[in-house]
Parts: C-alpha cells; sequence; structure tokens
C-alpha cells in the first residue's frame, strides 16, 4: 500500500490515483505566475536570430508567438491542469551575450479559482523548444535550460518568490 501523501501532493488521493484536484469551492482571486528559462547557443547564432537572417524568420517574434498559444493550451498538454480563462499571457525573449543566447521569461495572469504556474511554465518552455527549431540548422549544440517559476502571487497560499527559502511556500 503507497503511503498517505493526499496532504502532500494534491493530485493523489489516499489510495494514490490521480485525479484533478476540485477547485469548485474556492474563491476567484487575481493571481499572476513568472517563469523564466534560456537557450544557450553560439554567439554566431545568437547573431544569426539578432539580426533576423534565420532562414526560417523571425525566431523571436514566432517563438514569442507560439509561447503564448501554448499557455491557452496548457490544460490540452498537461493531463490535471483545469482549463482557465487568461486574462494575460506577456512573453519577452531578450538576448544575452554573455550565455551567449536568449533569456525568455513568461508572465500569466487569471481572475480564477486555481494558478497560473503552469501555464507560465509551460509559455517559456514552448517558446525556448520553438527557438530551438527554427535555429537548429545552424546550431543543434543549443542547450534549453534553467526553466523555473520565479514568482507566484494570489490564492490561498498568498505570494511565493524565489527569495524565500525552501519550504516556505
Amino acid at each position: 500500500m503507497l503511503p498517505d501523501m493526499s496532504n502532500r501532493l494534491t493530485h493523489l488521493d489516499k489510495k494514490g490515483a490521480a485525479h484533478m484536484v476540485d477547485v469548485s469551492s474556492k474563491a476567484n482571486s487575481e493571481r499572476e505566475a513568472l517563469a523564466i528559462g534560456s537557450v544557450v547557443m553560439h554567439s554566431k547564432t545568437l547573431d544569426t536570430i539578432v539580426s533576423g537572417n534565420a532562414k526560417k524568420g523571425d525566431v523571436i517574434g514566432t517563438a514569442r508567438i507560439a509561447g503564448i498559444m501554448a499557455a491557452k493550451r496548457t490544460h490540452e498538454l498537461i493531463p490535471l491542469c483545469h482549463p482557465i480563462g487568461l486574462t494575460s499571457i506577456k512573453i519577452d525573449i531578450e538576448p544575452d551575450d554573455s550565455l551567449p543566447g536568449l533569456r525568455v521569461s513568461a508572465t500569466a495572469k487569471v481572475c480564477g479559482q486555481t494558478g497560473v504556474e503552469m501555464e507560465a511554465l509551460t509559455a517559456v518552455s514552448v517558446a525556448c523548444l520553438t527557438i530551438y527549431d527554427m535555429a537548429k540548422a545552424v546550431d543543434r549544440g543549443m542547450v534549453l535550460g534553467d526553466i523555473r517559476l520565479v514568482k507566484k502571487s494570489g490564492g490561498k497560499s498568498g505570494t511565493w518568490d524565489t527569495t524565500q527559502a525552501p519550504g516556505e511556500n
């Protein structure tokens, strides 16, 4: 028999079976999440992307749109996520010569009964994948990484950000 993790893992019942959490009794509240990630590449690849000379077209613009589309479809990609009515999704993609590569961030917002962390994380992940897809002909060795939640606010648990010590969320 599996240990009772129902107090810790909200998507598991007392028998360990996965289920979608019932949020019907939760109050609507403003919720926001910020996620980040990066795509590290050769300097020449970054130059090609920033100059707009990638053969597949506008890498940054296309990745931004892909991230937005992914955020809106998160519930179709992550099995136990609720479909939510996002009120905003903003994707920023900035070149960083120190990587070298692109830094990607996504801020998702909703007024609802459940958070938007997964939407922000999905947006960043798909934007990074799109960058890879559009530039792989020049640089198959690109590294997607450092994808993580940086901050979330709203809901019963309130605000959490990376400045908090582990376990304070």
